[in-house]
């Protein structure tokens, strides 16, 4: 009697109990990179994603800088045909994958410039804001928003797409070198990996987390921790175990007063990647 319980027992759960414990997870399975803290987090700021001067204005600045930093690399790795460079549309005829769209402040700015792109994300809310926004312009129908892992989503788009965009994900996500796998894994060869995010020193945690958001609140409390942020070293270390050649190192830094963003060759708090799979 009791072996029968515990197999009814067992079977009640693999077959009523655990799809529901998955599907409230949004499919974030063990061997997922996601941190559903983070995942959480993301969902409750959800509020003003697409207010300029909100809660993530710094994001929608920071384009200025991340569009061409991808449109001038995939030029200079050719990947751009020649006679669509000059024209406002130089992405046409490209595949690009954002790996963390958010509510999609890059996806729709690179998709304006003639892409085929597919942004995915694991907080299903800001997701929703991303279809919601890019449903009222509809020349956006050139994107495509996926709720799903990049672990889940490189199983069935090995070397499917031109680019990878991973910008300001890595901070957020567990087991760093696995997602970076997981983002090659869905280039071609040639094609082109984009990586914008926090180095990790004293430096970097003082002005992103006490400064940032505690003193000036320019990002709600608790969007960064300390030790998610990763040094140009390791992030060039797990690209080159990838398979991948760094092409570019370049640090940025964020104007207060005037909201803007510009390059510098410091990168002690953030920086840019740019590297090709060979």
């Amino acid at each position: 009697m009791l072996q029968r319980t515990g197999r009814c027992s067992a079977s009640y759960y693999k077959n009523i109990i655990k799809p529901l414990v998955k599907l409230q997870t949004c499919g974030l399975q063990n061997d997922s990179t996601a941190d559903k803290t983070e995942v959480k987090h993301f969902n409750q700021i959800r509020t003003g994603w697409w207010d300029e001067m909100g809660a993530v204005k710094p994001l929608h600045s920071m384009n200025k800088l991340r569009v061409p930093l991808i449109r001038e690399g995939l030029i200079n790795t050719g990947l751009i045909q020649k006679n669509f460079i000059s024209t406002p549309k130089p992405l046409t005829n490209l595949k690009i994958l954002e790996v963390g769209c958010g509510g999609g402040i890059l996806t729709e700015a690179l998709a304006r410039l003639g892409c085929c792109i597919t942004g995915i994300d694991v907080a299903g809310e800001l997701l929703e804001i991303a279809k919601e926004h890019s449903a009222s312009h509809p020349s956006r129908e050139n994107i495509n928003y996926q709720l799903t892992t990049i672990e889940k989503f490189a199983e069935t788009n090995v070397e499917q797409f031109d680019a990878v965009v991973a910008s300001e994900v890595l901070e957020h996500v567990d087991h760093q070198e696995q997602f970076v796998e997981a983002c090659v894994r869905c280039l071609k060869p040639g094609g082109s990996i984009f990586l914008t995010t926090i180095n990790q020193n004293l430096l970097s945690w003082f002005l992103v987390v006490p400064v940032a958001e505690s003193i000036l609140r320019l990002v709600p409390k608790g969007t960064h921790h300390y030790d998610k942020f990763i040094s140009p070293h390791r992030t060039q270390k797990f690209l080159e175990h990838n398979n991948c050649r760094t092409r570019l190192v370049h640090g940025f830094f964020y104007n207060v007063l005037t909201n803007t963003w510009f390059w510098t060759s410091n990168t002690v708090v953030h920086y840019a990647m740019h590297a090709v799979k060979l």
